[in-house]
């Protein structure tokens, strides 16, 4: 499998957007690309919690509110992005809450947020980002996208909540972002690179979060046992996020590559099946864009 030594200069002076970098893999990312030499700014829920971790950053790091699960909080960050944009990290998610929670537009919390709501984003800061040379869109997708299916066209609105399965297609959502951009600028001929990668098993908010699996008690008595040994760090996990950013080849789905991709080097990871349909994923995209009113526009 095909291994790219990350160069981390190439984002030096580049304006960087993470969503989801107050913990975890995303701010141990932007902590490294504003350490490279990127003016990163932080997209976060908790703007408080974001400033936090912009002060721990330093080198000039920036806040702004952005929550996934709300349409409209999307669409005012892109109204109110007044700057340049080299790269955006599609980073934030919440996973397997244990009951059917929805979004502010009322569609299944996990396809609403970790999904819909990175396809608005994308789409709506696509005109700016194409403004420059080196354009880069990455989106953090998880090794549980294996568990998503057909199941991604019920339009977050499924008949039956299971919460593995939800967060599955959320997951493959992310995949399928990434890929259709992709491949939707390489037929334009267009300057945008857009890479998928999924950080393994690493230890994050994801499983101590009460909006998420952390609501089970027994979830975060486990991952603060159990997470030191089994579990990477969040700063070993931002790595996939790191290779994406910098010297991966558009197209490429990355991941680590030891003990079933949950931990090691970064190299090429495995889609599943329903990953590589093509047909599944121009159908998920073009439910996704209706329902959110966007457009790619490549």
């Amino acid at each position: 499998m095909a291994r790219h030594h990350q160069d981390l200069s190439v984002v030096d002076g580049a304006t960087v957007l993470v969503t989801g970098a107050n913990s975890g893999i995303g701010f141990h990312a932007a902590r490294q690309l504003a350490g490279a030499g990127a003016q990163v700014v932080l997209a976060c829920r908790d703007v408080a919690a974001g400033q936090a971790a912009a002060d721990e950053i330093g080198r000039g790091a920036l806040v702004e509110h952005l929550d996934l699960a709300s349409l409209d909080s999307v669409c005012a960050l892109v109204d109110r992005w007044g700057g340049p944009l080299d790269l955006l990290v599609n980073n934030a998610g919440v996973m397997a809450p244990p009951t059917r929670r929805s979004t502010q537009d009322g569609f299944e919390l996990q396809y609403g947020t970790n999904h819909l709501g990175h396809v608005a984003l994308t789409a709506g800061l696509l005109p700016v980002l194409l403004e420059s040379e080196r354009a880069r869109v990455v989106t953090v997708a998880s090794l549980a996208h294996h568990a998503g299916d057909g199941s991604i066209l019920e339009a977050g609105h499924p008949a039956s909540y299971d919460a593995r399965r939800a967060y599955g297609n959320s997951k493959l959502g992310n995949v399928f972002l990434g890929r259709e951009l992709h491949r939707l600028a390489a037929e334009a001929g267009a300057p945008l690179a857009s890479v998928v990668c999924h950080p393994g098993v690493s230890s994050t908010r994801l499983f101590s979060s009460r909006d998420g699996m952390g609501a089970r008690a027994a979830v975060r008595i486990a991952a603060r046992l159990a997470g030191p040994v089994f579990l990477q760090s969040s700063a070993q996990g931002a790595t996939a996020i790191l290779d994406a950013a910098t010297t991966a080849p558009s197209g490429a789905y990355r991941g680590p590559q030891r003990l079933k991709e949950t931990r090691g080097p970064i190299g090429d990871a495995r889609l599943s099946d329903h990953a590589l349909d093509l047909d599944l994923q121009r159908r998920a995209i073009a439910l996704a864009l209706e329902q959110t009113g966007s457009t790619l526009a490549l």
